[in-house]
């Protein structure tokens, strides 16, 4: 006897036959996220002179390095410990208990100088740049008319009339000459010769002070130091991409100075145990901090990947997106959520995630129909779980609520199936330095500016 399909297992059926799953809703897109499950795929980057190598490229091929990624349209270093030496989970455990060095020349230098500089920088951020002072940088978001995320640069402030915006993996100098044609401010807008690494770890506040002195102890979060460090004049700043205890070194005249700092960083780092690795995207997952291009692009709102709190309610300074993302707050606090999905932070079963993600992995519901996806995965030993960052309905983005995760079959415990989620706070775990939102979670108030 035949088995009778129910129409709502057809339709599901139906749905799941395109290869791009349109049953997840991504009406909020004019170019959906790829979810075709296309798994690891076996070819080689082809290094060429279209993509820019930065001053400190054949230092890390040097250093180790066997893979790569395009950040920035520049060569980007993603990893050094080979898989049959523990791979990046030997990099995360010398993050965590020791020091490391890495190379992020493909966060590219930005600077806005003039007169105006002060005046531009506050209309093309949504927070308040009059109250940067010099020598200090803030985390920023810059959006364009309808409130969609440009970029998320580290912004450092040099002086009253010069900013450097280290920038996420978009071309904003393109995006800020744009917002300047005509000349309506006084400012230069050009990319500069300075390459910034980062010294991360518990141990990275004593190898900073035996390179640049007991200044280093004084430096609050975000703030910076002129310093010189063989030869070369650089910037330090106490921040990085894992919320851990951090630095950056942001070397002037980089083509020129490159060997010399990076040998200095590493000749003094040998006595901590220092090592040079990859970003560590298992330690920014769990502090929640985002990736551009991976988590959020243009097509996204702050309001959908908790950058929210980056929206100001008391800026006196119009600037570009807001009225966009006052309208978007106002229908939020409406109950009237506006878009379709939303990020979320999940914790996952299956067997201990320890690499990158070749693909979004597809999410369910608690009924198994496909809602969403993940951006950012990996396994957290602190937490002993596997931890997420993923898309999914704005309704099923409460803490509590249980999902499903299709992991690929080397993640999963029973084949063919999937594993069982929940979706959690974010960040997963405190961060050395948390951000105001994180720090306004904690004390139970509300984060405004």
């Amino acid at each position: 006897m035949a088995q009778q399909t129910s129409p709502r297992h057809e339709a599901a059926d139906a749905a799941y036959a395109h290869p791009n799953v349109p049953a997840v809703d991504q009406s909020d897109r004019r170019v959906p996220a790829n979810l075709r499950q296309s798994g690891p795929t076996p070819v080689q980057m082809l290094v060429s002179t279209r993509v820019r190598k930065s001053p400190f490229w054949h230092l890390s091929i040097e250093a180790g390095c066997w893979r790569a990624t395009v950040y920035n349209r520049m060569y980007h270093p993603r990893g050094y410990v080979r898989p049959e030496d523990g791979g990046a989970m030997a990099e995360y455990d010398a993050l965590v208990n020791r020091v490391t060095l890495w190379n992020v020349a493909v966060e590219r230098q930005i600077r806005v100088s003039g007169p105006d500089a002060e005046a531009f920088v506050n209309h093309v951020i949504t927070r308040d740049a009059t109250r940067i002072r010099p020598l200090h940088g803030k985390y920023a978001i810059l959006c364009d008319e309808q409130g969609a995320l440009i970029n998320d640069p580290v912004l450092l402030r040099l002086s009253e009339t010069e900013f450097w915006f280290s920038i996420s993996d978009s071309d904003l100098l393109l995006w800020l000459k744009g917002v300047n044609l005509g000349g309506r401010w006084r400012v230069e807008l050009s990319e500069i010769d300075v390459a910034p690494l980062q010294v991360q770890g518990p141990l990275s506040e004593a190898l900073m002070v035996e390179l640049f002195g007991e200044a280093v102890r004084e430096l609050p979060y975000y703030g910076l130091l002129e310093a010189t460090l063989a030869g070369a004049s650089v910037v330090v700043s106490q921040t990085g991409f894992t919320g851990e205890k951090g630095y950056e070194v942001y070397v002037r005249d980089a083509s020129r100075h490159a060997e010399a700092v990076w040998y200095a960083i590493r000749g003094a780092g040998a006595a901590y145990g220092l090592r040079v690795i990859a970003p560590a995207h298992h330690r920014r997952i769990a502090a929640g901090i985002l990736s551009w291009g991976q988590d959020m692009d243009s097509e996204t709102s702050p309001f959908q990947v908790n950058l929210g709190y980056q929206v100001p309610r008391k800026k006196q300074a119009d600037y570009i997106g807001r009225a966009a993302l006052e309208r978007q707050r106002e229908r939020i606090e409406a109950g009237d959520y506006p878009f379709a999905l939303k990020l979320a932070g999940l914790r996952l079963g299956g067997r201990p995630i320890v690499d990158y993600a070749p693909d979004f992995w597809l999410v369910q519901n608690a009924e198994g129909a496909r809602v969403g996806y993940v951006t950012s995965p990996w396994w957290s030993p602190e937490l002993c779980s596997n931890i997420a960052l993923a898309y999914v309905p704005w309704r099923l983005a409460e803490p509590g609520t249980a999902l499903r995760v299709e992991l690929p079959e080397a993640y999963v415990e029973r084949s063919g199936q999937p594993v069982e989620a929940e979706v959690c706070e974010v960040p997963f775990r405190p961060s050395a330095h948390p951000s105001a939102r994180e720090q306004a979670r904690r004390s139970g108030r509300a984060y405004a500016e």
